[in-house]
């Protein structure tokens, strides 16, 4: 196609770069790259030289003497600056500071071991934490499964408290593993049991408090042995007494104390079977079941051990006293009838004002409070902790045992459930894993502490004082382990194998 006349003639061109022009484009971009390195270094160096020429400046310029100021100018005070001290409760202070452990529970008192979580001493002391005004009620609940060593820290807990005037009393022992203790403290163990010659009389007056009359001390003895009277004929017939066999009762003993200088039960048991000719005719009527429930103590499967005047005597002032009942563990009417008139016993020391403070020691609690008399007299020294001056302390194995103390619902259970809740210290040792939820819920434990039960090891236990909460690492004498073991039989070698090694040697 040809060009119009004045139509000027368009031409393009196209480049074509070849190996020369890409090599002189890469050399000029490299050397654009170190002269923008150049000028940030000698920036760099410029700006550091400038921060050194102004830290020499000011380390060289003296704005005030090291000593400060001399004279109004220095703005001092005539003392020390003091700042006060901030005290509130942990429940406040745990916000701000989290992980710190409690400051425990103060150096007086008995040595327990250490505290898990501080790496302090634990002390613990009831009498002394009452005083304080930390706890309200002196009452303890100590449970652990079989070999968490609940029984050592029973054990330790009252035998370091001797040193400091505290006595000790166990109106129960079933399986006999405190009567070792109390033989090494300087105390005695009672021991009663078919075939063994020591007798226990319901019907002794016991001991005299000081500062009772003679009047007032007669009213006591009588009122005491109507109440023990009563109290084991409610054992042996498993009901409570009518008023017309508290009548029974009554009369019978009048009698039998106006015309013995040494009343004994079989006295009473015959003089209700068989009144006396000038007595009511009924009375034999309305006695026969008292009657013959209190034969059995004395001529009957429960006879042996109240059939005569006492062959053994409770001294308060002993350091420790514990009634063995490893030899009638098997028969619970038997336990529940001695445990009853021991309890009469240690009521007539409780109310001496001199007799001091002392431990009353329950192991194997379950096994006690399923007996109705027993669970009221438990009662009624828990409520009264405070004004005989003494320290109760149930052993478990676990709270679950609770469910064998009456049914459901039932006042019995209510009394025994009261007991766990007016107890301001509670022991947990370690628990099965199944028992963590009843355990938690008896004893208000949180889900942190409920976790921690069980993976506690051999002495380790929570401790629970009100709202505070504590591990402890329960810490042993060598003496004090050997005397508190409960595993010998299971640790030592047989007879035959040790004589053999003897002969061998």
């Amino acid at each position: 196609m040809g060009t119009q006349p004045g139509q000027k003639k368009l031409y393009s061109t196209v480049l074509v770069e070849d190996g020369t022009g890409r090599k002189h484009r890469r050399a000029r971009e490299r050397a654009a790259r170190q002269v923008i390195a150049r000028e940030h270094t000698e920036q760099r160096a410029t700006e550091k030289a400038k921060l050194t020429a102004e830290r020499a400046e000011a380390r060289s310029t003296n704005y005030l003497p090291k000593s400060g100021e001399a004279g109004p100018e220095g703005l001092r005070s005539y003392r020390r600056f003091r700042v006060p001290a901030h005290q509130d409760t942990s429940a406040a202070l745990q916000g701000a500071y989290p992980f710190l452990a409690e400051g425990g529970l103060g150096s007086q008192g008995v040595f327990v071991g250490q505290d898990m979580y501080s790496g302090g001493s634990f002390v613990y002391d009831p009498w002394v934490l009452y005083q304080r005004g930390i706890i309200t009620a002196p009452n303890l609940v100590l449970a652990g499964i079989v070999g968490s060593g609940k029984s050592s820290l029973a054990k330790s807990l009252y035998t370091r408290s001797i040193p400091f005037g505290r006595r000790v009393y166990v109106p129960g022992d079933p399986k006999g593993e405190h009567t070792a203790v109390a033989e090494a403290v300087g105390g005695k163990a009672i021991v009663l049991g078919h075939g063994l010659k020591n007798r226990l009389n319901p019907l002794d007056e016991g001991y005299r408090p000081a500062g009772l009359s003679d009047s007032e001390w007669a009213s006591t003895v009588a009122s005491r042995r109507r109440d023990l009277i009563g109290a084991l004929a409610e054992t042996v017939l498993e009901r409570s007494l009518s008023p017309l066999e508290h009548t029974v009762i009554d009369i019978a003993l009048q009698a039998v104390v106006s015309s013995a200088s040494v009343p004994i039960l079989p006295m009473v048991v015959d003089r209700i079977l068989r009144p006396d000719a000038g007595d009511d005719e009924r009375l034999a009527e309305d006695g026969r079941m008292v009657g013959h429930a209190l034969r059995r103590l004395v001529s009957g499967d429960l006879a042996g051990l109240f059939d005569g005047p006492s062959t053994v005597t409770f001294d308060p002032t002993l350091p420790m006293i514990t009634l063995d009942l490893s030899r009638v563990v098997e028969n619970s009417t038997l336990i529940s009838v001695l445990m009853t008139c021991s309890s009469a016993w240690m009521e007539s020391a409780l109310l001496d004002p001199n007799g001091g403070q002392r431990w009353v020691v329950y192991d194997e609690a379950w096994r006690l409070m399923s007996h109705p008399a027993l669970l009221k007299r438990m009662d009624a020294h828990w409520r009264l902790a405070r004004h005989y001056g003494i320290a109760n302390l149930l052993i478990f194995h676990k709270l679950t045992d609770l469910d064998n103390v009456g049914d459901q619902g039932s006042a019995m259970r209510s009394l025994a459930n009261s007991l766990l809740a007016n107890a301001e210290s509670r022991i947990i040792y370690r628990q099965e894993s199944d028992q963590i939820g009843t355990t938690g819920k008896t004893l208000g434990l949180t889900g942190t502490e409920q976790k921690l039960l069980p993976s506690l090891g051999t002495g380790q236990g929570l401790w629970r004082i009100k709202e505070s909460s504590y591990v402890v690492q329960h810490q042993l004498h060598p003496e004090e382990l050997r005397a508190f073991d409960t595993t010998q039989r299971m640790t030592q070698a047989p007879r035959t194998q040790v004589a053999d090694a003897a002969g061998e040697a």
